[in-house]
């Protein structure tokens, strides 16, 4: 008899060697699986999580799900007895229990991921790892207007890095957006999307902020789409800069279905 838990952490993804779980590497899998091994005295309880994020990554919104072995356990016992084992960069924020057929993964319906950008002209100590770095002057309101562009069903080949096992990288872009936070000198990206393609936003991002610098043309988006070409966008932004925000298991509201528009 086991009981299916769904929960959503966060996680300071600094000092992990990204969510899934490696050999001999820390990681926010293996450490949620062996704590979770601890609490049912040797038993193996296997993690399935919403996304594998990298290295260095960041979460405030990941979601997880797993079948506990024996007997029930309350949600909010569950929520308190992780948390007590957990290292300081992992905590939970939310329990329940679900019906077996549900699937972290296969039921997410959207994710939200966040991107912040120090234009600090020097890298700030205490930023360092929590964004990216790009110290020219960029033109806000020319990213606002081209981001408008990934809007929509497209094929992101152009925006997905080798490795990636992902045959079909046909997504749809429900909302993107570009501000300034002035207090933190930062630029922040928003995207929601049905489903992201490996390092699919650091590359949007750093394709962005050529267009901010002058680099590349404001309406260069919809070329590099059609190119299904990797080789249009060389650049990557930095791990450290990117956050998973939100899953999304109903369906997107309306206010950030740009798509729609």
């Amino acid at each position: 008899m086991t009981t299916r838990y769904k929960m959503t952490l966060a996680y300071d993804g600094h000092l992990f060697h990204g969510f899934q779980s490696q050999p001999g590497q820390r990681t926010v899998q293996g450490t949620i699986e062996a704590a979770l091994t601890k609490m049912t005295k040797g038993k193996v309880v296997l993690v399935e999580g919403s996304g594998r994020t990298d290295a260095g990554v960041h979460a405030l919104g990941q979601v997880i799900h797993f079948d506990y072995p024996g007997a029930k356990i309350p949600p909010e016992r569950m929520l308190f007895a992780l948390n007590s084992i957990m290292p300081l960069d992992i905590a939970f924020r939310q329990s329940e229990i679900v019906d077996e057929s549900f699937h972290v993964r296969y039921n997410a319906k959207g994710k939200w991921y966040r991107y912040r950008v120090s234009l600090d002209h020097f890298v700030d100590p205490f930023k360092r790892f929590y964004s990216g770095h790009y110290p020219y002057p960029v033109d806000l309101v020319k990213m606002q207007i081209a981001a408008r562009d990934l809007v929509g069903t497209h094929d992101f080949t152009s925006f997905t890095a080798s490795g990636g096992q992902i045959k079909n990288k046909v997504r749809t872009m429900y909302y993107v957006n570009v501000k300034k936070d002035d207090t933190a000198n930062e630029l922040i990206f928003d995207f929601i999307c049905s489903g992201f393609l490996y390092n699919m936003v650091r590359i949007l991002v750093a394709m962005l902020l050529e267009i901010g610098n002058g680099k590349r043309p404001r309406d260069d988006i919809p070329r590099v789409i059609a190119a299904c070409d990797r080789e249009q966008v060389r650049e990557t932004a930095q791990a450290s800069g990117l956050f998973l925000y939100h899953v999304f298991y109903g369906e997107i509201p309306q206010k950030y279905r740009q798509d729609l528009e």
